[in-house]
């Protein structure tokens, strides 16, 4: 069982690497989804009315957060001072409304130290890297991947939504079985009211911080 999970764990290493190599930064993937909204596509399949309409909404909402949203002092030092190389790698897509919130975040953090390098893939042209970061058997985005290259370890894994977005989303489909519109709606004011908070408390975990 030991040497079967070894493999595994050595072929999804082997997966984000590739990955990494792949993957575009934030922003030439801003730059993507700026071109997307110009010419009323989204990424992945179906280009359908609504996901075109989520990237539009998506795109705005990515603005706001890379113009507004900014690391408090204290966290901004000990994310300065990590000395490994990490690299965050993300897979997403366009239209998915949780990761406008949470990437420009992630981006603010990679930012912050030189060693650090922050790579976005898409979910759906990316099924073998996806299937291998399933969350509960699903393909849910976002999905962080925190990788150090020092060490060659996957360290953390993060997705697809913050601790207490998670739960608000637990408790709704518990009672529910689905997401409705309206319920989609009050998670969006969640993350405004809390401006980042719940996101930045949960990525700072994953980091090996002094």
């Amino acid at each position: 069982m030991e040497l079967l999970e070894k493999k595994i764990e050595e072929d999804r290493i082997t997966l984000v690497r590739q990955g990494i190599s792949m993957g575009m930064d934030y922003e030439k993937y801003r730059d993507l989804v700026h071109h997307l909204v110009d010419t009323k596509q989204t990424t992945g399949l179906p280009q359908s009315e609504a996901n075109i309409e989520y990237t539009q909404l998506n795109d705005r909402r990515m603005k706001r957060w890379d113009k507004t949203f900014r690391l408090p002092e204290t966290v901004a030092q000990k994310v300065s001072n990590i000395p490994s190389r990490l690299k965050f790698l993300v897979l997403t897509e366009s239209w998915c409304g949780d990761a406008a919130h949470s990437m420009p975040i992630m981006n603010k953090m990679a930012e912050t130290n030189p060693n650090m390098e922050f790579k976005v893939l898409l979910r759906d042209e990316n099924p073998e890297l996806m299937d291998a970061f399933l969350t509960n058997g699903s393909r849910s985005i976002p999905k962080l991947v925190v990788f150090d290259a020092d060490l060659n370890e996957i360290i953390a894994e993060w997705g697809p939504r913050p601790s207490i977005a998670t739960q608000m989303a637990n408790d709704f489909k518990a009672t529910h079985g689905t997401f409705t519109p309206e319920f989609k709606q009050d998670l969006q004011v969640w993350y405004n009211k809390n401006k980042g908070e719940d996101i930045l408390n949960d990525l700072v975990g994953l980091l090996p911080l002094e």
